[in-house]
């Protein structure tokens, strides 16, 4: 089935990214790798924010293990993009994030995506439980997708 876009209803989070000139490929558009760095964008800076991220010297890290991403409309410079943030599904060790890109004011997606995050342990890279207050903080972005082809 094709997906469809979701409105900005279906996210508990949002954050804007502002484009950049460089973002843009030879076809005017936003190049379909740059969707990626949104989705870590929105993702890291939430966790960085709640305090459940320490990218310098934390013990436990996310690794992202899947990544995939739905495109509906074109994102170009200098649009803003507004990420919507939600987690699908919350594991012992695991995280799905779901993420809707939105263009300026409008509140149908352009794209939207998801990626599962794994957390280890820094040294030895063994999925470890999460932490109460990561769990908590993720917890605060739980809801049910749109729909199953979110």
């Amino acid at each position: 089935m094709k997906p469809t876009a979701d409105t900005r209803s279906a996210y508990r989070h949002f954050q804007p990214i502002t484009t950049r000139w460089m973002d843009n490929d030879v076809y005017g558009h936003v190049n379909n790798v740059i969707y990626y760095s949104y989705f870590d964008t929105v993702v890291n800076t939430y966790l960085i924010r709640e305090g459940v991220l320490d990218i310098e010297s934390g013990d436990t890290i996310g690794l992202v293990i899947e990544t995939q991403c739905n495109y509906f409309a074109a994102l170009s410079f200098p649009d803003t993009v507004v990420a919507g943030l939600r987690v699908a599904r919350l594991g012992n060790s695991s995280v799905r994030y779901e993420v809707g890109l939105f263009r300026n004011d409008e509140d149908v997606a352009a794209a939207q995506g998801h990626f599962v995050h794994v957390y280890v342990d820094r040294a030895t890279r063994r999925p470890v439980p999460l932490l109460p207050a990561l769990r908590d903080a993720l917890q605060a972005l739980v809801c049910e997708p749109a729909d199953a082809n979110a």
